[in-house]
């Protein structure tokens, strides 16, 4: 029997605020699904740029990489591995999943793009130059989201979401796990669900899921140490039809884009932490 599709959100009322004050600490409630910030900084998307999004695309992952921007779609029989222009927002290439198989969150390592799958129990590993199945490869346990991180001394890893409250990490070659999971925390309090992923620097940045959130993790401890409340992104008279925010992408320096699964729009926005 087909895993059944996550149930949408409904949108809530939200408003963005100015521009100039979109970069300031909140102290605004969490939403659902997360936990009290506490003393820990809430800032607004400074938004920069807005360009189109297929509808169609239930987006699971999102990556810029060299001049692509790389995007997995999900939903059984529909999913896909697509390359977008990242100025534009057009649609370069396309590539099916095989079967019935749900993608999920994606990133490039290399020579080669790694994609998830939800329940199937497999990651595919596509070439990057010809967007080719290259091989599948086991998964233990669900599959959401996944980046990759490089760390001190040229080594990298693979980090994973599962849906639950903790990052799994993997060997970058064949996504074996490699080191025991790490509960996330935010304000001592676990954080579940956690969705896409991206790995900048030496931090992850994570959606997570039925909320307008995304959370900046410590992958080391677990701790979360900064919140984005991205509430009113897509306003409501655009909304229907749409589904939860999903997707970040890092472009450079604090600059990122994000968008959502079915959304019509991308957006480019800056994420600019407070000092201290």
């Amino acid at each position: 029997m087909p895993a059944p599709e996550r149930p949408r959100l409904p949108r809530r009322t939200a408003l963005l605020l100015p521009v100039a004050l979109a970069a300031a600490a909140c102290t605004t409630g969490s939403g659902p699904g997360l936990p009290d910030p506490g003393r820990v900084p809430v800032i607004r998307p400074q938004v920069l740029a807005e360009l189109p999004h297929d509808t169609t695309a239930f987006t699971q992952g999102l990556e810029l990489r060299g001049g692509t921007l790389y995007e997995g779609t999900g939903r059984e029989g529909l999913s896909q591995l697509r390359t977008l222009d990242p100025a534009t927002g057009a649609l370069r290439d396309a590539r099916p999943l095989p079967g019935e198989l749900f993608g999920e969150g994606l990133t490039v390592s290399g020579g080669s793009i790694w994609q998830l799958t939800w329940k199937d129990g497999v990651a595919l590993e596509w070439d990057r130059a010809s967007l080719t199945l290259r091989r599948t490869v086991p998964l233990d346990g669900q599959g959401w989201g996944l980046c990759r991180q490089e760390l001190p001394g040229g080594a990298v890893r693979m980090i994973r979401s599962d849906g639950s409250d903790r990052l799994r990490f993997h060997d970058a070659t064949d996504l074996a796990e490699t080191a025991p999971p790490v509960p996330v925390t935010l304000n001592g309090a676990p954080v579940p669900e956690l969705n896409e992923l991206e790995c900048v620097g030496d931090r992850v940045w994570a959606n997570v899921w039925q909320t307008d959130r995304i959370v900046r993790i410590d992958p080391a401890t677990g701790v979360v140490d900064l919140v984005v409340d991205a509430a009113g992104l897509l306003d409501d008279d655009r909304a229907a039809g749409a589904d939860v925010l999903n997707g970040i992408a890092h472009v450079a320096g604090d600059e990122y884009l994000l968008t959502g699964k079915l959304w019509p729009s991308l957006f480019r926005v800056r994420l600019v932490a407070p000092p201290g």
